[in-house]
């Protein structure tokens, strides 16, 4: 009777192991190939294509540039995310079988609940501006992390500035 414990401890143990994939994410583990972190974020480096060829993901990541930043509290858009932003409405006008999730995050001051509503204000900033330069509104979609997904942790502002973004991730096929 003393043995069935154990024994039960062992099986768990080993079906905990089983269950676990290193390589579920690809190459390199959780996050590799993209810089979001979000929806994708497990895609390989040779899925996102080269940088050098203007019709692969990784071209728009590192290239176009997949995020803009936000000042302090604001979900405004600033003149040089709007740059960015026009350059992102270039690119996905000109490959519309791409679709695009737009991730919108915070610094971690705050509750979680303001800062999931300021998250979700700034993916919804850049969602109206793509769709103002053209890029039709069924290929965008939006979702807010808060805080729950930094860059940097730290508490100091450059890792808030860093925190507080809102990225484009890039997916296949016409329509969300």
């Amino acid at each position: 009777m003393k043995l069935l414990p154990s024994f039960l401890i062992v099986v768990g143990a080993v079906a905990l192991a089983a269950c676990n994939n290193p390589d579920r994410y690809g190459a390199g583990g959780a996050g590799a190939g993209a810089g979001a972190g979000g929806p994708g974020a497990g895609i390989t480096a040779g899925v996102l294509g080269d940088p050098n060829d203007p019709n692969s993901v990784a071209y728009f990541n590192q290239r176009i540039g997949d995020r803009v930043h936000f000042a302090v509290d604001q979900s405004t858009l600033s003149p040089e995310a709007q740059q960015i932003l026009i350059r992102q409405a270039m690119w996905l006008n000109q490959h519309p079988n791409y679709t695009a999730i737009i991730e919108g995050h915070a610094d971690e001051q705050g509750t979680r609940e303001y800062n999931l509503a300021l998250g979700a204000r700034r993916a919804s900033a850049v969602q109206q501006f793509l769709i103002a330069q053209g890029v039709a509104p069924n290929r965008l979609q939006t979702v807010s992390y808060g805080k729950e997904r930094p860059l940097a942790v730290c508490s100091d502002e450059a890792c808030y500035a860093q925190n507080r973004r809102a990225v484009t991730v890039i997916g296949a096929g016409a329509g969300v």
